[in-house]
C-alpha cells in the first residue's frame, strides 16, 4: 500500500510538472496595438503656387471642327460644347478645357452619376459637377466632403506641402477607403493666380 501511494503521489507529481509550466519558461505575450495619429491638414483653397504638377506642362490638344456643338456664352466669351466636353477656339482650332464655374448646358448626358452630399444632389459627368437650376445644369464647385467613386480621365497627382493628392479641372481629391473599397474625396480646390 505504501508503494502504491508512493506510485501515485510520483505520478502526481510527475504530471503536474507538465502540465503547470513553471514561471521560468512562459513568457507573458501581451497583444500591443499602436495607434498612430497623423494630423493632415485638408488643403482647402489652395494658391495655384503652391501646387506641383508630377507632369510640368501638359500636352494641348486641338482639332479642327466640334460637331453639333453648342454656342455657351460666358462672361461674354463663347466657349463650345459637345460629347460632353468643352471647347474653346484659338487661331481657328478647338482646344478642349475643364468648364468653367457657371457655364450652363440644357440636359445632363446619359452617363451622368447622381452625388448627394449636405442635403445637395450633385450631377457628376466625367468629373464636371453640375447643379440644376432653372431648367439648366451649371457647372458648380463640389464642397469639400464630397465622394465619388472614381476619378475623371485626366486627371493628375499633384504635391502640395509634400502631400500628394489628385487634381482634376482645379478640384483637389483624396484617396479613401470606404467599406474596403477605394473612393475619392474632394478636399479642396485651387484658385488660379
Amino acid at each position: 500500500m505504501k508503494t502504491n501511494i508512493k506510485t501515485y503521489l510520483a505520478l502526481a507529481l510527475f504530471l503536474t510538472a507538465f502540465a503547470i509550466p513553471s514561471s521560468a519558461q512562459v513568457r507573458n505575450r501581451t497583444k500591443t496595438t499602436t495607434t498612430r495619429t497623423v494630423v493632415k491638414k485638408i488643403p482647402g483653397r489652395v494658391s495655384s503656387k503652391k501646387v506641383v504638377y508630377r507632369t510640368p506642362t501638359k500636352k494641348v490638344v486641338s482639332v479642327r471642327t466640334v460637331p453639333n456643338r453648342t454656342v455657351i456664352k460666358h462672361n461674354e466669351q463663347d466657349y463650345y460644347y459637345s460629347n460632353n466636353k468643352f471647347y474653346t477656339s484659338s487661331r481657328g482650332r478647338y482646344i478642349a478645357i475643364a468648364p468653367k464655374i457657371g457655364f450652363r448646358i440644357k440636359s445632363l448626358p446619359p452617363n451622368y452619376h447622381r452625388v448627394q452630399f449636405n442635403n445637395h444632389i450633385y450631377f457628376n459627368v466625367g468629373g464636371t459637377f453640375y447643379r440644376e437650376s432653372n431648367s439648366y445644369y451649371e457647372v458648380v464647385e463640389p464642397e469639400i466632403g464630397t465622394i465619388v467613386d472614381d476619378l475623371p480621365d485626366g486627371y493628375e497627382k499633384v504635391t502640395i506641402d509634400g502631400l500628394t493628392y489628385y487634381e482634376y479641372a482645379n478640384t483637389l481629391y483624396e484617396k479613401i477607403q470606404i467599406n474596403g473599397t477605394r473612393a475619392y474625396e474632394v478636399v479642396g480646390v485651387i484658385d488660379m493666380e
